[in-house]
C-alpha cells in the first residue's frame, strides 16, 4: 500500500509528474476537507502528521481563501464606487462648478427680448465685510468692466456679469478674470473671487474609473478640484 504523508505528495509540484498540480486557490472548503480526511486515513501510522504541520496547512487554506474573498470584496467595492462616481459626474452636466480660480468663461446668451447677452457667474468671498467694488479684466489684463457691489453684500456673495463693457458693448465669449475689493478696517483690500464654470460633458477613464469634467471653455477638471456646485 502506498503511504501518503502530506498534501504535497498527493498533489506533486509541476514537473514532478505528467499532471498539473492543484493550488490552494483552486480549492473550495469541501475540497480541502475531503483532502484532509484522505490524508489522515492514508498517513503512515508510524509517522502520523505533526500537529504543527496540520495547523499550518489549515492556516494556509484559511489565508488563501480569506485573501481571495477579500480581493472579491474589494473588486465589488471598486465597481460600486466607480458606478457611484459615474452617476455623480453625469448629474453635473449643465451645472456650474467653482474652483480656486478667479478666471471664468463668458458664455453667449440672449436676454428676454432676444438680444445678445452673456453670462459669467462668480462668488465673491467678502467674509464679514460689506459692499466693495467688482472688476472684470480680459486675459491681456485690460479692465473691461467695473461696478460697485451692493452695500448689503456680505459673506459669499454671488454675482453675474452680463458680458457688456463700460461702454455697453457686448464682449466676445472668452475667458475673463474677475477680482473684487472691499473696505477692511478703513483700508481697501482684495478679497477672494471664485469664478463659476459650466460642465459641458463628463469623461470616464475605464482603466481607473476616475471622472473628468469637461468645461464649456474646453478645460478639464477633476472631482478633487471642485470647490462648490451650483
Amino acid at each position: 500500500m502506498t503511504i501518503v504523508s502530506n498534501t504535497s505528495q498527493m498533489f506533486p509540484a509541476p514537473g514532478a509528474s505528467g499532471s498539473k498540480a492543484n493550488s490552494m486557490t483552486d480549492m473550495n472548503a469541501d475540497d480541502f476537507l475531503t483532502l484532509m480526511v484522505a490524508q489522515l486515513q492514508h498517513q503512515d501510522p508510524t509517522k502520523p502528521m505533526d500537529n504543527t504541520e496540520f495547523v499550518a496547512q489549515l492556516a494556509q487554506f484559511s489565508t488563501s481563501t480569506g485573501v481571495q474573498e477579500l480581493n472579491e470584496s474589494f473588486s465589488g467595492l471598486s465597481s460600486s464606487l466607480m458606478s457611484s462616481q459615474m452617476l455623480q459626474a453625469t448629474d453635473l452636466v449643465d451645472r456650474q462648478v467653482s474652483t480656486e480660480s478667479n478666471v471664468g468663461f463668458l458664455e453667449a446668451a440672449t436676454d428676454q427680448d432676444g438680444g445678445a447677452a452673456g453670462i459669467l457667474d462668480a462668488t465673491v468671498s467678502l467674509g464679514s465685510n460689506r459692499g466693495g467694488m467688482l472688476y472684470v479684466q480680459d486675459m491681456m489684463g485690460q479692465l473691461v468692466y467695473s461696478a460697485a457691489l451692493p452695500a448689503e453684500a456680505t459673506g459669499d456673495f454671488q454675482i453675474r456679469w452680463g458680458g457688456k463693457d463700460a461702454s455697453g458693448n457686448m464682449m466676445p465669449p472668452s475667458n475673463y478674470r474677475i477680482s473684487a475689493e472691499t473696505n477692511v478696517g478703513g483700508e481697501v483690500t482684495s478679497v477672494p473671487v471664485y469664478a463659476h464654470s459650466r460642465v459641458q460633458s463628463v469623461s470616464i477613464n475605464p482603466a481607473t474609473g476616475s471622472a473628468t469634467l469637461n468645461l464649456v471653455d474646453g478645460s478639464k477638471l477633476s472631482f478633487a478640484e471642485i470647490r462648490n456646485i451650483f
